[in-house]
C-alpha cells in the first residue's frame, strides 16, 4: 500500500514517466501502471500447488472423513489412525504422518467439522443463584502410600468461591455428604446447582434436558430446597466455571503431590487451600473472592435446622463367625449369631445398630470380599477360648492397623512365662477387656509403665489404671469449684455447723451415752475408748 502511494506521488510530482519511476523504485513497469490505475493493489489469485504426496490419496482420505461424520464421536478416525490405514491399504503411496495431520486439519475445516475450541458467550450471574459441581481425580500420599482419590468440587458462579473434598470413591453417600460440607463452608444453599450426568444423581437421560433422577438425590435436594440442572452429554463447556476451577486448584494445591497421615488430614489441607484462594482476584473482576463471598452469603438460602440422613439403611444377620455381610464385604459385630442388626452405610464408615444403639462402627472397605474385624468384638468369646487368640484374623488386623503395639507382645510373653500359656493368655484377654472401660490409649500407657517398672503382672496394670482414675477424681472437685453456676447461685446455703458434737467425744459423755440396759460400764483410761461388760438382758 505504501509503495503504491510513493509510485503515484513520484509519477505525479516527480519524474513523470513510467520508465523513470520503475527505475527509481526498482520495480517492473507493469506494477507502475497498476499503481497508476488504482490506489489499492489488486488481489492476486492463490496458486494451486501441486501436491505429489497427498494428491493421489486425497479422495481416499476425504471419503473416510465424510463417513466419520455419521460415526459415533468416540469411534472416528484420528490422524494417526488414518495414516496407519494409508500405510496398510495403499502402501504404494508413501506419505509422512505429519503431512496427513496437516491435511486432516484443513479437510475438517473444509467439511465444517470442529477442529479447535468452540466460541463461548460470557455469562452474568446473580448473587446466590447458581453453583456448578464436578468430580475429578487427584493423587496424594496417605501414610506413605500413593492413592488415587476422587475429589468433589463445588464453585459459586457469582463470587467464584469454591469447596474441594477428597474421597476414596465417588459414591452417592460421598456425593451427598460433600454437598453438606460445601453448604456449611460457603454459608448457605444455592438456588440452582448444575451437574453433568453423573450416576449418583441421574438414573436415566430422557429427551432434551429431562432426566430421571435417583430417589435419594430427589429427597436430598428437596430437603435443602435447591433446583438441579444437567448438562448436555459430552458438552463440558456448559459448566466451564467449575472446570476452570479444578485446573486452577490442581495446579496450586495438588502440586507437588500432597502428603498426609490420613484422609481427614488431607481434607483439612484442602479446606485451608480453599481459604487461601479467597484472597485471589479472578480475571475481569474488581474484588477478591473472599469479599464477594461475604456479599453472596446474604443472598444464599439458609441451611435447614436438621441434617439429611445420608446413610443407606439395610438389615442383616450376624453369622457364625461374628460377621455381618454388607454388599460384598464382612464386618464384625459384638452380638450373638442370628441377631438381626440395622446396617447404615456412609461414605467413610459402616455402622451396625441393635436395639436403638450403635454396637459397631468400622471404616468402610471399597474392596471386594474383604473382612473388617475388630478384636474387641471377640474378647468375650476368647475369654472362653483363649487358644484361638494367637492365630485369629482380628488380632492380625489389629497388628497391621497399629492397634497392637510391641509392648503387648512382651507383656503377653511374660504372662505366659509366669502362669502358663492358657492362664497367661486369659489374663492378657482380661487386660484387653479393660480397654473398653479405660480406653485403648490408657491401657497402652499402663502396660508400658508396668514394663518400665519391670513388672509383668495383670494386677499391676489394673492398679495403674485404678490409680489414674483416682487421680482424675481427686482433681475433679477443684475443676468443679471454679465453674460458674450462674442463676443456681441463689440456691446456695451455708454448710451445717457440727462443732457442738465434739463434746460427745469426751470420756464422761461417752459414759452417759451408754445404753441404760447395760449392766456394767467402765471407762478405759485411754481417751475415747469405751469397754462395756455385761450384756443386754
Amino acid at each position: 500500500m505504501e509503495l503504491f502511494e510513493e509510485i503515484r506521488r513520484e509519477y505525479e510530482f516527480g519524474l513523470g514517466t513510467v520508465a523513470g519511476v520503475a527505475r527509481k523504485f526498482g520495480v517492473h513497469r507493469r506494477l507502475v501502471r497498476e499503481a497508476l490505475e488504482s490506489a489499492l493493489p489488486q488481489e492476486r489469485p492463490a496458486r494451486t500447488r501441486v501436491r505429489p504426496c497427498t494428491g493421489p490419496v486425497a479422495a481416499f482420505m476425504d471419503a473416510i472423513l465424510e463417513a466419520d461424520r455419521r460415526a459415533p464421536r468416540k469411534q472416528r478416525h484420528t490422524a494417526h489412525r488414518l495414516w496407519v490405514r494409508l500405510s496398510t491399504e495403499q502402501p504404494e503411496h508413501r506419505i509422512a504422518e505429519s503431512t496427513v495431520r496437516r491435511y486432516v486439519q484443513h479437510a475438517k475445516r473444509r467439511l465444517g467439522l470442529r477442529t479447535g475450541p468452540e466460541l463461548c458467550v460470557p455469562q452474568q450471574y446473580v448473587w446466590g443463584e447458581e453453583a456448578q459441581v464436578d468430580w475429578y481425580e487427584a493423587v496424594a500420599e496417605l501414610d506413605g502410600e500413593r492413592v488415587t482419590l476422587q475429589v468433589f468440587a463445588l464453585r459459586s458462579m457469582a463470587s467464584g468461591a469454591a469447596f474441594h473434598r477428597a474421597y476414596l470413591r465417588a459414591t452417592q453417600q460421598a456425593f451427598l455428604e460433600a454437598h453438606e460440607h460445601a453448604f456449611t463452608f460457603l454459608g448457605g444453599v444455592f438456588r440452582r446447582l448444575r451437574y453433568d450426568n453423573l450416576s449418583a444423581a441421574v438414573k436415566k437421560i430422557l429427551r432434551g434436558f429431562r432426566r430421571e433422577e435417583t430417589q435419594r438425590f430427589v429427597a436430598f435436594r428437596s430437603h435443602y430446597g435447591f433446583a438441579a440442572e444437567f448438562c448436555t452429554p459430552g458438552e463440558g463447556h456448559e459448566k466451564g466455571g467449575v472446570e476452570g476451577e479444578v485446573g486452577t486448584f490442581r495446579r496450586t494445591h495438588w502440586v507437588p503431590v500432597p502428603q498426609a497421615r490420613d484422609l481427614d488430614t488431607l481434607n483439612a489441607f484442602l479446606v485451608a487451600g480453599c481459604r487461601d484462594d479467597e484472597g485471589r482476584v479472578i480475571a475481569h473482576r474488581d474484588q477478591p473472592v473472599g469479599v464477594a463471598l461475604r456479599i453472596e452469603r446474604d443472598h444464599l438460602l439458609p441451611l435447614p435446622p436438621e441434617r439429611f440422613d445420608l446413610a443407606e439403611v439395610s438389615f442383616a444377620r450376624v453369622d457364625g463367625l461374628g460377621g455381618v455381610h454388607v454388599r460384598t464385604n464382612t464386618y464384625s459385630a459384638p452380638l450373638l449369631p442370628g441377631t438381626t442388626v440395622q446396617v447404615k452405610v456412609l461414605a467413610a464408615t459402616v455402622e451396625l445398630w441393635h436395639e436403638g444403639r450403635c454396637v459397631a462402627r468400622h471404616p468402610r472397605s471399597y474392596g471386594r470380599h474383604q473382612e473388617v474385624l475388630d478384636l474387641e468384638h471377640y474378647l468375650d468369646v476368647l475369654a472362653h477360648k483363649p487358644g484361638a487368640l494367637a492365630g485369629s484374623k482380628p488380632l492380625d488386623q489389629w497388628r497391621r492397623a497399629g492397634r497392637w503395639p510391641a509392648s503387648y507382645d512382651r507383656f503377653w510373653e511374660g504372662l505366659m512365662a509366669r502362669q502358663g500359656k492358657r492362664v497367661g493368655t486369659k489374663a492378657m484377654i482380661t487386660l484387653l477387656q479393660l480397654g473398653r472401660t479405660h480406653g485403648e490409649a490408657s491401657l497402652r500407657e499402663a502396660v508400658d509403665a508396668a514394663l518400665a517398672l519391670g513388672c509383668q503382672d495383670a494386677a499391676a496394670v489394673q492398679h495403674l489404671l485404678a490409680t489414674r482414675v483416682l487421680a482424675q477424681e481427686h482433681r475433679r472437685p477443684d475443676a468443679l469449684g471454679a465453674a460458674d453456676v450462674g442463676p443456681l447461685a441463689q440456691y446456695d446455703r451455708p454448710l451445717p455447723e457440727v462443732s457442738a458434737y465434739d463434746q460427745l467425744l469426751t470420756p464422761l459423755a461417752l459414759v452417759a451415752a451408754v445404753d441404760p440396759l447395760t449392766t456394767v460400764a467402765t471407762v478405759d483410761p485411754t481417751p475415747l475408748v469405751l469397754s462395756v461388760a455385761g450384756a443386754r438382758q
